[in-house]
């Protein structure tokens, strides 16, 4: 039995989920169902071979895709963390989770909120949760059957607050990390990250795969799933990864991969004529690693060409070292002979730009940080190592996973299921794909607070700023807009907003913003 209730406040749809979970699930239809791998790569660009990238390492990901649908033009709602997991997770949009933004809270703002493995679990799974999947300081661990699994040489008590990558190995590091750490939580006490997020931006030490951290929790997904193999209940297992989010901490043999000078470096290293002053992130993330506290603004700053080297290659190993690692589990999937019966779907929370715009990590509207990747796989999949450039949306995994998995979606997700462009992979699809972003006062250079809103179709990439007010969470008076045509600018390096000749693509664009997400949404499957 379900009931909805639906209250608008401040001009948003809050949604409040009251579910009864004593529905009958007959134990013979539950053995049948096939069993989940849900695999969160932090960071992830679309990025590896299987987007076109002829210079990364990334065979096992490519093998995936060879087995499945790789979907080319899948965005993100929001990108950065917390908010786009809080999205993906609930099935709803940003302006209905009011999570816009790190320090935002879901299971605070919605308490009685039914998350992807609470629904699975409704229906007999088995859920269990290893790594980031949430974001890292709220796993929120009522999700799940099993929450928030760790490696055992990972989960001393006082390590319990802080993240999967803040760990190095280096000794000398390590001591200098615990010395700052100490320092910021005397001054700060409940510091994110429990102080730790400090140190260098990247690691390379010559060691095995398992005893970084990404690497010790494959080894426990993989005993994990030799015991949920062994059981009749189907399984969800979550897995995810913090590499290649930084600091770049990789075994060295994954850095060996690479020759650092032929690595390609970013084709446009400057900021968008005629962007707007607050739709550029300020690399606050890389500001807090050794080396990086006095980096400017994008607008300002001009990093050394080796400096850049570096970043860039260590973010291609750690890539590089996931890969591995995600090999090696669905390897394990194929010896426990569970692989056939195992939807298995992969995706990146948003993109990094890596010197596009003269700019470092996430954090913007633009495409280089909403675009993400997204494959998967499952049994008897139609079309197998097929892609597809239909618009998807990271919001549309919640009910496609239900749909694969043989039972009844929440009717309030506000995703689509891509079941059918898997089946049909040329047919067209999503009009368009929707995202935004909260830009803060102590980020934006004029000290302001903007709420942009993005749309993005096949030609163009649309975004409209307003004034926020965030004690009321309503947006305020229109600021400004920005329009890219993709078709003949894709590394979007001129806003055209405002060019001769646009007024009515402007106008047109930001009437499909004002319309929704509903009414992009493929003829004949209109909710």
């Amino acid at each position: 039995m379900r009931s909805f209730q639906f209250t608008p406040i401040s001009g948003f749809l809050l949604i409040t989920v009251i579910m009864s979970f004593s529905d009958p699930v007959a134990a013979q239809d539950v053995r049948k169902r096939p069993n989940i791998l849900f695999v969160s790569i932090d960071d992830l660009l679309p990025c590896t071979g299987a987007y076109g990238n002829e210079y990364i390492h990334s065979p096992n990901l490519d093998a995936f895709a060879r087995q499945g649908m790789t979907f080319r033009n899948t965005y993100c709602q929001v990108a950065v963390c917390a908010p786009s997991r809080a999205s993906l997770m609930t099935g709803l949009r940003p302006d209905s989770t009011r999570v816009w933004h790190l320090g935002d809270k879901f299971r605070e703002i919605h308490p009685d909120a039914v998350t992807m493995p609470q629904h699975f679990s409704k229906y007999g799974y088995h859920t269990v949760c290893i790594g980031k999947i949430f974001h890292n300081y709220m796993p929120d661990s009522i999700s799940w059957d099993e929450p928030d699994l760790r490696p055992v040489q990972f989960s001393r008590p006082e390590w319990l607050k802080r993240d999967g990558e803040t760990f190095y190995l280096n000794e000398e590091t390590q001591r200098k990390q615990k010395i700052a750490r100490d320092s910021i939580i005397a001054k700060r006490p409940g510091y994110y990250a429990d102080g730790w997020n400090n140190g260098p931006a990247w690691e390379m030490e010559d060691v095995e795969d398992s005893l970084y951290y990404d690497g010790a929790q494959t080894e426990l997904a993989k005993r994990t799933l030799a015991r949920l193999a062994s059981t009749d209940q189907p399984f969800y297992l979550a897995l995810g990864y913090f590499r290649p989010h930084l600091p770049f901490a990789a075994p060295k043999k994954y850095w060996d991969l690479y020759d650092r000078d032929s690595i390609p470096m970013a084709s446009n290293p400057f900021v968008p004529v005629g962007s707007p002053i607050m739709s550029m992130n300020s690399m606050y993330e890389l500001r807090g690693y050794d080396g990086f506290a006095n980096l400017k603004q994008p607008t300002e700053n001009a990093m050394a060409e080796d400096t850049a080297r570096i970043l860039k290659h260590g973010y291609y190993a750690s890539v590089s070292y996931v890969d591995a690692l995600f090999g090696s589990v669905i390897q394990q999937l194929k010896d426990l002979n569970i692989y056939d019966n195992t939807i298995i779907v992969v995706w990146g929370d948003h993109g990094w730009k890596l010197g596009e715009h003269n700019s470092w990590c996430k954090q913007t509207n633009y495409d280089v940080d909403i675009h993400v990747p997204m494959m998967i796989t499952g049994p008897g999949q139609l079309n197998v190592g097929r892609q597809t450039t239909g618009i998807t949306e990271l919001i549309d995994i919640f009910p496609s996973l239900c749909e694969m998995a043989g039972i009844e979606a929440p009717p309030y997700l506000q995703g689509t299921s891509f079941m059918p462009l898997i089946a049909d992979p040329d047919r067209e699809w999503k009009k368009a794909a929707f995202s935004q972003f909260h830009r803060r006062p102590k980020i934006s250079p004029d000290g302001k607070r903007y709420m942009g809103y993005s749309i993005r179709t096949k030609q163009y990439h649309y975004v409209e700023w307003y004034q926020w007010d965030n004690e009321t969470k309503e947006r305020g008076a229109f600021v400004t807009s920005e329009l890219y045509d993709s078709l003949v600018d894709p590394e979007e390096n001129t806003n055209v907003a405002g060019a001769e000749g646009n007024e009515e693509i402007v106008k047109l664009m930001s009437k499909q913003i004002a319309d929704g997400w509903r009414a992009a949404i493929p003829d004949g499957l209109k909710k």
